[in-house]
């Protein structure tokens, strides 16, 4: 089972889309040499970005596009 859950991690954003995106830019940011904001096992990037989502140590903005 995946920890956390994916049920879990989409009470965190309005889409899964927006899960995958966020998780992203997150692993980047951190393979890129960012602090951890959460204390993990895993050393994989993204697995410490979901965690992060669900610890609510990062959010996100949704920027309206001009039509």
């Amino acid at each position: 089972m995946l920890h956390p859950s994916i049920n879990h991690l989409l009470e965190k954003v309005d889409s899964r889309y927006t899960l995958v995106v966020a998780a992203a830019k997150r692993a980047r940011e951190i393979i890129d040499g960012s602090e951890k904001l959460t204390k993990v096992q895993s050393t994989k990037p993204v697995t410490v970005a979901t965690h992060e989502i669900a610890d609510d140590k990062i959010q996100y903005k949704r920027l309206e596009s001009e039509k």
